[in-house]
């Protein structure tokens, strides 16, 4: 340090004395002014792009810092905190209000509203009321459910029982949507926000343990809810109620039924053509009306078939045994003394407690008598003489006293029947089916994840060892650390040297 002291000092004084115009301008002092001046230029025209560098590496380390976590100090506190963020985002996910939204898939809430809307509503409108089941079923189940007598009326147990059969392929398609709804909310597990899956990470057995907890949750809940979706079904079985508001606009195809079927029956059945003008009503229906007042509710469906029927001026055509049917007056006149009057007399008036009627017609004084043909045939067929193909429903005019043709309109009226009823069931199911899969599954799920994590997680024994990192975690950690200081530091040492004064 003396020598050069010495140096400068002489330095000076000979540019001083040799050349006193450029000394101020020359020597080792002016030289180090000017290379200093120089190189502050030369960093001030690259401190942008120097601080925008170095801004990004805070961040990228900054992020690298934030993966590895802070050090567990306090298991039980850091515990608590990723149960709580756990569940948060387990329930954000399913209401729609995360802050990652999946743009790729539907997920979450949105993938459980594609299922409740479009999967089981499809599949349900894809479900045909009448499928599985032939006209042959209906007839067949028709005249079954009279027994030995013959059917003059759609029977109501027909009825039940071939709509029941239908409503019953429901509920499949139904538990089957309850299993949809709980692969999804399992799926959810992993469709978490950002930060809980960097926690999920850095704690593998943790992650591990809550899957198990959402997974035996989501497990327990199934039994129940699969056993409401089937008692919405069964409670559909039930009770079929014919008199619901909806179920009755069927009338008005009904009667257009009657209507166009009736002049095929009197083209096509001359056993059941009248001789005489149709009364507007007929003993028979009278009586049969009468005696569906005192059914209550089980015939209701029967009710209104003759509530239709009475709208039509139609009666109920007697079965014939081969002699022409009396006059009315000839009929009135043959009565026995015990049976009331039918025509004229008041419908609250012919059934009475104190005076039953006697629904079955009069013997004939003569009881031998030749057969006609028609019973001719029939004993043919029982005893195994007709040349016929045995077969539920012969080719002839008539099957168990009543005409083919009016059998069929029995068929066609159970098939509006079972279509307007089973639309009704169908609908109230596709409402039915997303609530109560959305109040024993999903919303219980939500109210109660949090609560069972904490009693199965915090509450544990092994809270302590679910929070043991990987050996390198806390290396990689400190060099993080240690390098976003520096490049802190870095980026003030460039915010002062845009602060200093340059000569």
């Amino acid at each position: 340090l003396f020598y050069t002291q010495d140096a400068l000092k002489d330095e000076a004084t000979y540019l001083q004395r040799k050349y006193p115009t450029i000394a101020t301008r020359n020597g080792t002092p002016h030289l180090a002014k000017t290379l200093n001046r120089l190189l502050m230029h030369h960093i001030r025209d690259c401190l942008p792009e120097l601080k925008v560098r170095v801004n990004v590496m805070i961040s990228q380390f900054q992020s690298l810092l934030n993966s590895y976590g802070e050090d567990v100090s306090d298991k039980s506190q850091t515990l608590l905190q990723i149960i709580t963020k756990f569940a948060s985002a387990y329930c954000s996910t399913i209401e729609g209000t995360a802050r990652n939204i999946e743009t790729t898939e539907l997920c979450g809430g949105a993938r459980i509203c594609y299922i409740f809307h479009e999967t089981f509503g499809r599949t349900l409108d894809s479900i045909h009321p009448l499928v599985g089941l032939t006209r042959m079923d209906i007839l067949t189940a028709i005249r079954n459910a009279t027994g030995p007598r013959p059917a003059l009326f759609v029977p109501e147990v027909s009825f039940e029982l071939l709509v029941k059969r239908q409503i019953r392929r429901l509920e499949d398609p139904s538990l089957r949507c309850v299993e949809l709804v709980h692969e999804e909310m399992q799926r959810i597990v992993q469709h978490c926000g950002t930060e809980v899956q960097q926690e999920m990470l850095r704690f593998p057995r943790l992650h591990q343990r809550i899957v198990d907890v959402v997974t035996q949750l989501l497990r327990t809940r199934l039994p129940a809810t699969n056993a409401m979706v089937e008692n919405l079904v069964q409670i559909e079985l039930a009770y079929i109620n014919t008199k619901h508001p909806d179920f009755h606009r069927e009338a008005a195809l009904v009667s257009g039924l009657l209507k166009s079927t009736d002049s095929l029956i009197d083209e096509h059945s001359p056993v059941y053509r009248q001789k005489t003008p149709r009364p507007t009503s007929s003993p028979v229906f009278t009586m049969f009306k009468l005696f569906l007042r005192q059914m209550g509710e089980r015939g209701s469906t029967l009710v209104f078939l003759a509530s239709v029927w009475e709208s039509h001026n139609k009666h109920v055509p007697a079965i014939t045994d081969g002699q022409e049917n009396k006059s009315p007056t000839q009929s009135n006149n043959s009565e026995s003394p015990a049976t009331p009057q039918m025509n004229g007399t008041p419908e609250n008036k012919v059934l009475t407690p104190q005076k039953p009627v006697n629904l079955l017609p009069e013997v004939p004084s003569q009881t031998s008598r030749k057969l006609s043909d028609r019973e001719q045939h029939d004993c043919d067929v029982i005893g195994g003489r007709s040349d016929e193909p045995s077969i539920l429903i012969p080719n002839s005019e008539t099957v168990d006293g009543i005409n083919v043709m009016q059998l069929n309109q029995m068929g066609d009226l159970v098939e509006r029947l079972i279509k307007s009823y089973f639309y009704i069931v169908r609908k109230s199911i596709q409402d039915s089916v997303p609530k109560a899969v959305m109040h024993f599954l999903v919303n219980y799920v939500k109210d109660n994840l949090q609560s069972e994590l904490v009693t199965h997680l915090y509450k544990s024994d092994q809270a302590e060892s679910m929070l043991n990192e990987s050996e390198h975690i806390a290396q990689r950690r400190k060099e993080a650390a240690d390098m976003l200081k520096a490049l802190q530091r870095a980026g003030q040492i460039i915010s002062e040297i845009r602060e200093t004064h340059m000569w």
